[in-house]
């Protein structure tokens, strides 16, 4: 208990770093788009494939277990949509972009930290964590919820591929449950969720390379330490914000 609470103290700390006011505004505009490509542009590929696999498969499991005539099919599209705008998109890529994104975070800034050249930035009079983190976290912040958009209609879109490729329902039947009772909402509530996630993914993992003390080893396992807590905090937002906002 008295570890987790230092942790926060700390997390706290530095995050008040992090956020004060840039000194240089042209260097910190650089670097977010330099941070833009790196964190997000690279993401891409592996958000697409997983978006159109997860809707497929959605939509696949849900036409599939529909066994009554009672039960209209378009709600395999329903089902879908509201699967992949509500949970796969924010929540299960945010997880796997905290692998991905949050460990690559954690280990450059842990190998800075070893090699002393965040204790030169230091020495220099420069802001590390302002100049290191912030660019990092305003890049996720913009760039997250694009990455969720386009998971959501490619996540729909791999509903109409099986629909359309496999004949296991009427391509009609699964546009009508698209359109059924759709609510605007929903993505408003997904897009607040992927901001708080972003926010998690990037401070979390640069909080636990930042303060790596020792040798190459503990980067290794402070990364480890800022992808499982940066899933864990996911999860419990997931809960508190689905709380508040849908119930």
């Amino acid at each position: 208990m008295f570890e987790t609470l230092k942790h926060i103290g700390a997390y706290g700390m530095l995050m008040k770093r992090v956020l004060s006011k840039p000194e240089r505004w042209k260097i910190y505009k650089v670097r977010i788009i330099d941070e833009m490509d790196k964190l997000g542009v690279s993401s891409l590929g592996l958000v697409i494939l997983l978006s159109i696999f997860m809707g497929a498969v959605i939509c696949l499991q849900t036409a599939t277990n529909i066994d009554s005539p009672l039960i209209p099919m378009t709600l395999v599209g329903y089902a879908t949509r509201e699967s992949v705008i509500l949970e796969l998109a924010p929540t299960m890529l945010s997880l796997i972009l905290a692998g991905k994104v949050g460990s690559s975070i954690a280990s450059e800034l842990g190998s800075m930290r070893v090699t002393e050249q965040i204790d030169a930035l230091d020495i220099m009079g420069v802001n590390s964590a302002s100049y290191l983190i912030l660019p990092k976290l305003v890049s996720a912040l913009v760039f997250f919820p694009f990455l969720i958009i386009i998971s959501m209609v490619l996540g729909i879109f791999g509903g109409y591929i099986v629909s359309v490729g496999t004949g296991i329902l009427e391509t009609q039947d699964y546009i009508d449950g698209i359109h059924l009772d759709f609510k605007l909402y929903h993505v408003f509530y997904a897009m607040v969720k992927t901001l708080f996630f972003a926010a998690i993914i990037t401070t979390v993992s640069a909080y636990y390379g930042y303060t790596v003390k020792g040798g190459s080893l503990e980067v290794g396992k402070n990364s480890t330490k800022g992808v499982v807590s940066s899933s864990i905090l996911i999860l419990v937002f997931n809960y508190l914000l689905t709380q508040i906002m849908l119930i």
